[in-house]
């Protein structure tokens, strides 16, 4: 028996999240917003966050400074469930932090990345790696140190026997210099958004960027926002549409909850299908409260609400 269903390796930082502007800031003027929230922010955390809620054992390797934002991201990590003795805290290091400024479903963000950039291989607990059946790796273009060794991580965590997934997130830099032919061979489950997806590949359309990438990946989900997500798998391709809110507060992390209710299914050996579905669910779910995490308060309270609005019948036992 593994200690952990997963284990996360990935960048943390706190959200600043303002909400109810009318426009996006232009230079020289100011705007207001009517709604502040501060919460846990970064794909990797929201990941681990709401997969624990949904029932798993997570455990997490990231970095933090040793001030107020790291108390926080830690306390709130530890009150979710997350194993956080592999993240490491460094005085000389801050805590990055984002500011989110969110505009109907869409969203600008400024990030200060501080600790997450010197995250590396290096950090890497592999004794608690091995105790995990899953490892997922998040956000590689704000994490130059861990980017380059991205395929040695993932063979190395196969060869241990765990499956692996990976959600390359945007690059800010917009260079989208990633060899995917060198890593996808080594990952079960590649979890891009759709124009993530496009620009890595240099592709058009969906259609073609898919073609492109058939041959290295087990699996392929692409999330495309209210229209659903795309999951190509075994030379099988499968659109399926979003589960549509009437009342969105916020899109926030809604993707990287598509990423915990798939690979919730995926570590359950469900088909792709199903692990599809549930993650078009659990995005839904997010963008029910502001930021990514606060639509998942305990494991009864969301799958009453799965039930009630989806008709989701839950049948796997909690771990």
């Amino acid at each position: 028996m593994k200690k952990n269903d997963v284990i996360v390796i990935g960048e943390l930082n706190i959200d600043f999240i303002l909400n109810h502007i009318s426009a996006l800031p232009q230079l020289g003027k100011e705007i207001l917003s009517r709604e502040m929230t501060l919460t846990l922010g970064s794909s990797s955390a929201i990941f681990a966050s709401n997969l624990s809620v949904l029932g798993a054992n997570v455990a997490f390797t990231g970095k933090l400074g040793k001030d107020a934002f790291g108390d926080f991201i830690c306390d709130t990590l530890t009150a979710k469930g997350i194993d956080t003795s592999g993240i490491i805290r460094q005085a000389d290091l801050h805590t990055g932090a984002t500011v989110v400024l969110n505009y109907g479903e869409d969203r600008a963000m400024i990030t200060h990345p501080g600790a997450m950039e010197s995250l590396s291989a290096a950090d890497i607990n592999w004794t608690q790696a091995e105790q995990a059946r899953h490892l997922h790796i998040s956000s590689c273009f704000i994490q130059p140190a861990l980017c380059k060794d991205l395929p040695m991580i993932f063979q190395r965590a196969r060869q241990m026997g765990l499956t692996t997934s990976f959600d390359p997130q945007w690059d800010p830099g917009e260079k989208w210099d990633i060899r995917l032919p060198d890593i996808l061979p080594h990952v079960d489950v590649f979890l891009p958004n759709e124009k993530e997806l496009l620009h890595i590949t240099r592709c058009n359309d969906i259609t073609e960027a898919l073609a492109q990438l058939s041959g290295c990946c087990h699996t392929i989900a692409v999330k495309q926002g209210n229209k659903g997500s795309t999951c190509f798998s075994q030379g099988r391709s499968v659109s399926l549409p979003a589960f549509l809110n009437t009342a969105v507060v916020d899109a926030i992390g809604a993707g990287d909850s598509f990423n915990a209710g798939f690979i919730y299914q995926f570590i359950s050996k469900q088909p792709p299908e199903t692990c599809q579905r549930f993650g078009n669910m659990i995005a839904a779910l997010s963008t029910t409260a502001a930021g990514g995490t606060a639509a998942f308060s305990d494991r009864q309270e969301v799958f009453s609400i799965l039930k009630e609005r989806y008709r989701y019948e839950d049948d796997q036992p909690e771990r």
